[in-house]
């Protein structure tokens, strides 16, 4: 009979600093579930333990007991990417999928999705071009959720609800 080691736990940690000591690479549906068996980029086992309703984005920090910092990273995942150059058109896409709770990532002319045929036919029939897509997947967190979704470039994608102010 063999022993399996202990997964190392790790929480969510909001001021970390200095350099992450290890990564892990996780799906969008991954970074929304609450509790997670992973393996870091390093080969040992972890425990991500989260607050109901608490989503990971890519740049996100976890926090082992011992105080070491592991990064979370976005999953390259298959996606269906929606493109119009018509915003009326994209805002009308963007409702018909949000009716139907589809989680979204909205860029510059264009939304992405978990890659889904039936969702894909429904966005050519409103006009959209569409095709699949490799990439991290960061969709909006929801009008009250916590988001701080960075591009690659370490750029915002997007403000959270509450940095919406009236002028």
């Amino acid at each position: 009979m063999t022993q399996e080691s202990t997964p190392l736990r790790l929480e969510p940690v909001t001021n970390a600093t200095g350099t992450a000591s290890d990564r892990i690479c996780l799906t969008y549906e991954e970074r929304t579930r609450s509790r997670l068996l992973a393996q870091l980029e390093s080969g040992t086992g972890a425990a991500v333990l989260l607050p109901r309703g608490m989503r990971l984005r890519g740049g996100d920090r976890l926090q082992a007991p011992d105080g070491a910092i592991v990064e979370v990273i976005a999953a390259i995942e298959p996606l269906l990417e929606a493109r119009i150059g018509d915003a009326t058109q994209l805002a009308r896409a963007a409702y018909h999928l949000g009716n139907r709770h589809v989680a979204v990532e909205i860029r510059e002319g264009m939304l992405r999705i978990a890659y889904d045929a039936v969702l894909a036919r429904m966005l050519s029939n409103l006009g959209l071009v569409s095709g699949q897509v490799d990439a991290p997947f960061e969709p909006e967190g929801g009008a009250y959720g916590h988001s701080h979704a960075h591009a690659a470039d370490g750029a915002r994608l997007a403000p959270v609800i509450h940095e919406y102010r009236r002028s």
